[in-house]
């Protein structure tokens, strides 16, 4: 059994893909399995990934029936997952080679059931765009509500420590998985190293920040049922640290 699972929903990036997978065969820790769960593609993104399985046996692709979206994408790969820890790489994002072997390491030694790293984002073209983004070094579930250091990308779960998980299909599955891990008493560790590129595109899911302030909201009352109250409070901390993180300087 692997180490590592990755987890990659895939959706019409048949030009992106190949080289995101590029990016976990060049890993220093080659303990890895990469599951790609294609939702329904009408491009040649699932031929790329079924080229790249035919010649490294530890990438598994997984067709959907139905186009569903990335929350219940990513829920097929993890039904499938095999590995202790579970990481997390969208199908145009990339990792830098000492990713996971460094980001194993730094959540072994802290026990973290969420680790979570820093990373620099990227335009269409590949290009490097802004600054680090750089992370906290912990996240109890209350920080977590009124922050966005954690970075899809970047973030992984130990499955030994965390225990079962699964994705809600919400808008911001991603953010509720992080908030169920922490919700039992959890610190996610922040591991402030650079080791990962968040590309940039027009056409991502979360790319209108009105729609994703909505998201974040619809998540607060109707997720975590929190109060109107403490909704506003914790949204109000939001909306000013992911306004300081779209930030490029």
């Amino acid at each position: 059994m692997p180490l590592v699972s990755i987890i990659t929903p895939s959706w019409n990036v048949a030009s992106l893909i190949g080289e995101t997978i590029g990016s976990v065969q060049a890993q220093t820790m080659t303990d890895w399995e990469l599951v790609i769960a294609d939702d329904c593609s009408t491009d040649q993104t699932a031929a790329v990934v079924e080229g790249r399985a035919t010649s490294d046996r530890r990438i598994r692709l997984i067709r959907q029936p139905r186009n569903g979206g990335p929350a219940l994408a990513r829920q097929a790969a993890i039904e499938q997952a095999q590995g202790r820890f579970v990481a997390f790489l969208d199908s145009d994002d990339l990792w830098l080679p000492a990713k996971l072997e460094r980001q194993i390491a730094f959540a072994q030694a802290n026990r973290a059931a969420l680790s979570y790293t820093a990373f620099r984002r990227i335009d269409e073209t590949g290009s490097v765009t802004g600054r680090l983004i750089e992370v906290p070094a912990s996240l109890s579930y209350e920080q977590l509500l009124k922050n966005t250091s954690i970075a899809t990308l970047t973030a992984m779960v130990d499955r030994d420590v965390a225990g079962p998980i699964a994705m809600k299909n919400e808008p911001y599955d991603d953010f509720c998985l992080w908030l169920s891990v922490l919700k039992p008493g959890h610190v996610a560790r922040g591991l402030n190293e650079d080791l990962a590129r968040y590309r940039v595109r027009g056409s991502s899911v979360s790319s209108r920040p009105l729609r994703s302030a909505g998201w974040v909201w619809h998540i607060y009352r109707n997720v975590e049922q929190l109060s109107p109250i403490k909704s506003a409070w914790c949204f109000s901390h939001w909306a000013v640290r992911a306004w300081l993180k779209r930030r490029e300087f």
